[in-house]
This record gives structure tokens, sequence and C-alpha cells, in this order.
């Protein structure tokens, strides 16, 4: 073979072409999964999810989470609401006013 031709090599296999979803979002995707069935059972109620299935439920959100960690730690879970509505997004922070230099010297 001449060293002046270029060499065809095969294609790279990539088994993951997808980065590996995090705890929490297999708990969503697990959540997403079973809404349909949750709504016959657990309609208006939060449910959490551990593990793909669910592990608590109730009309507290924060009593939900608050159990799922008494019993099995401080893990990544999703509590989410049994509806069929999208869940609202909330939004937590502080709002800073910062006075204007207005006065100073």
């Amino acid at each position: 073979m001449d060293s002046s031709e270029p060499v065809t090599l095969p294609a790279p296999v990539i088994d993951q072409l997808t980065p590996a979803l995090s705890k929490w979002e297999r708990e969503y995707q697990a959540f997403r999964r079973l809404l349909p069935q949750l709504l016959q059972t657990h309609r208006g109620q939060y449910v959490a999810i551990h593990e793909g299935q669910v592990v608590a439920s109730g009309k507290d959100k924060l009593e939900v989470a608050l159990h799922v960690f008494s019993r099995i730690g401080n893990v990544a879970i999703h509590v989410g609401l049994v509806t069929e509505a999208a869940e609202p997004v909330f939004r937590s922070g502080v709002r800073r006013v910062v006075p204007s230099p207005e006065g100073v010297a």
C-alpha cells in the first residue's frame, strides 16, 4: 500500500448517544409513565416516586416528601400532583431591591 493513499477506518461504535439520566429525571419519567394508572387511583393527590414506584401519597406535597425522606433518607425522588392538567411551575428565590446611588456622597 502506498503511504500517500488515505486509510479508511470503520465508523466507531457509540454505545450511548445521550448522557445518562439523573435519578430525579428517571423518577419523573416513571411518574409520567404511571400517570394514566395514577389518575384512576390517586387523582388529586401528590405521589412520591422512588425506584420507579409509588412509595407515598397524600394531599400535601411537603408532607409526602418528608414522609419518604424519613423512611428512606435524603435521596432524589419525584413528588408530583396526579392531575390531567400540566403541573404548575413554581419559582423560588429572593428578590432584592438595590437602592439607587442618588443621595450617596
